[in-house]
């Protein structure tokens, strides 16, 4: 390692439960010299805790150092989703090069990312850290993390697909503007505010749920869609009132019933 360069490690750390950590990543973890972790703020400040109580239980003293630093807001004046996520990314990468120079201001550094998930499934921590290249000599590895449709599914004991089908993975904002793609008839659903599953019909689809899935205060819901709809939205709100923040995702699937 050159004496300026960083080696940044992203290291999945599944959905919050540190029993879902892998033993590559509990050695990743005890191997660098400076972990980030993100404050989204007020509110969200849980998800801080979690990381740091993850940290706590994997890390073996002395340790790396543990610094929080503050997560720059998208700005609402963009209004091209596209740019906005990029000017937001922009951002969030000055602040994670200016974090790690005052911190390990002078030498070859290990740096340390818990990435919620997996980093490679609806996740920008690599597209950030490729930012990071155009001023400092970067090196990648990322380490592979529980995902929250493997919590979802264990969660409800299904399997994601029926034998032999496909099954697509899109966001929210998609099924709201696009409606149900023609790639699949289970699909699963991530990045989802706004329980979008109001916008498609529910002639024929069941859906699982879940909130905080793999974790110790998960919420599940199942059944028609047209049943249970309601519900889930009622469960959703009161939860994330109850916690400040709510992270979760769903399967739906059209039946031949």
């Amino acid at each position: 390692m050159r004496d300026d360069s960083i080696e940044l490690s992203l290291i999945g750390i599944g959905t919050g439960n540190p029993e879902h950590l892998t033993l590559q990543a509990v050695h990743a973890l005890n191997e660098v010299d400076l972990i980030l972790i993100p404050n989204k703020g007020s509110g969200k400040d849980d998800l801080a805790g979690l990381r740091q109580e993850i940290c706590t239980q994997a890390i073996t003293a002395p340790g790396p150092q543990i610094v929080e630093f503050d997560l720059p807001v998208r700005d609402p004046a963009i209004a091209d989703y596209k740019a906005r996520v990029d000017h937001w990314h922009d951002a969030i990468a000055r602040v994670w090069i200016d974090t790690i120079r005052a911190h390990l201001p002078t030498k070859a550094a290990r740096v340390g990312f818990l990435v919620w998930g997996d980093p490679s499934l609806y996740d920008s921590t690599m597209r950030i850290a490729e930012r990071l290249k155009a001023n400092q000599d970067i090196t990648l590895k990322v380490i592979p993390g529980v995902t929250s449709i493997q919590a979802l599914t264990a969660a409800h004991a299904i399997p994601v697909n029926e034998i032999g089908a496909p099954f697509t993975v899109t966001t929210g904002r998609q099924l709201r503007e696009t409606g149900w793609p023609d790639s699949a008839d289970t699909l699963v659903i991530m990045l989802d505010g706004e329980c979008s599953f109001q916008a498609i019909d529910p002639t024929g689809v069941e859906i699982w749920w879940s909130a905080y899935a793999g974790m110790e205060n998960q919420i599940s819901r199942s059944g028609r869609l047209s049943a249970v709809s309601r519900d889930i939205i009622e469960t959703r709100a009161h939860a994330r009132a109850e916690h400040g923040w709510i992270m979760d995702i769903y399967l739906l699937r059209k039946t031949s019933a």
